[in-house]
């Protein structure tokens, strides 16, 4: 079922870029925008797990620095009957997580410092048995063709934007506009669609992997009053909605268009397991 929503998706990206592509620039637009798309689906699906790490400028976790995540890991992905994702480390005082990849054999966990530092172990097991809950529903190559054509929209407009200020308003100004406009409030419309309905599953996918949904609901809860009283995490806005939680922040009408369900909902949810 995931290869068909993964399959749309990339016709639904791919769609949305050669629309804005074409509102923006015309004719040539829709070309270079339909080119774009196809390179970045490619680069995508084949390469999803390296493209995050990259844009979260995580680095390996070895296993003499993190020999308990490591036991957890191994211990979890026994249970699910699953393949050993490669584990990465960000640094980063704010606690969060994310999982990214092909399919469960090309998969990889990245975790930040602060994540380490303030759960406790069964609240960092709840978290990693979510990381690996996104691989075992195999949403995680979904999440990132999200994040890549989501980052490839404010691209173009951008491009858009600069052409307008150096090329004057002629032929189809208004049309130009809105495209500019409807741009990174799709980017954001599709990363919220896909984030919010995925991050429920995966906490309870999570919750069964543990065998408790006890250590993700404090973990959540923590982790969302960290973020209240810290400054967001430097990432790439793109890449926002593969985290466990917002790592942006998100008060005030930002909240409106936040990638991620309310904590306080997720939390209720585990409760009622």
């Amino acid at each position: 079922m995931n290869h068909i929503k993964t399959m749309l998706l990339m016709i639904l990206m791919i769609a949305v870029l050669i629309i804005i592509g074409g509102a923006i620039g015309g004719p040539e637009g829709m070309t270079i925008a339909f080119g774009i798309a196809l390179v970045l689906n490619f680069f995508a699906y084949w390469y999803s797990d390296k493209m995050a790490i990259t844009m979260t400028r995580s680095r390996p976790l070895k296993e003499e620095e993190a020999p308990q995540i490591y036991g957890m890991v191994r211990e979890l992905t026994h249970n699910a009957g699953m393949p050993m994702p490669r584990l990465y480390l960000m640094p980063t005082d704010q606690p969060n997580a994310f999982a990214a990849g092909r399919n469960p054999s090309n998969a990889v966990v990245s975790v930040t410092n602060g994540l380490v530092k303030l759960l406790d172990q069964e609240e960092l097991k709840g978290v990693l048995a979510h990381e690996l809950a996104h691989i075992r529903n195999r949403d995680i190559l979904i999440s990132t063709l999200a994040a890549v054509m989501a980052g490839a929209l404010m691209f173009i407009a951008r491009i858009g934007m600069f052409g307008m200020m150096f090329g004057g308003r002629q032929g189809g100004g208004i049309i130009k506009i809105l495209a500019l406009i409807l741009a990174p409030l799709a980017a954001i419309l599709i990363r919220m669609a896909i984030s919010r309905t995925r991050e429920y599953g995966a906490d309870a996918t999570g919750a069964d992997i543990v065998g408790s949904p006890r250590g993700l609901a404090s973990a959540l809860q923590k982790m969302e009053a960290y973020a209240k009283r810290k400054k967001p995490l430097e990432v790439n806005e793109a890449a926002s909605h593969m985290f466990i939680i917002n790592p942006l922040s998100a008060k005030g009408m930002s909240g409106l268009f936040s990638t991620h369900p309310p904590i306080q909902e997720r939390v209720k949810r585990l409760q009622e397991m």
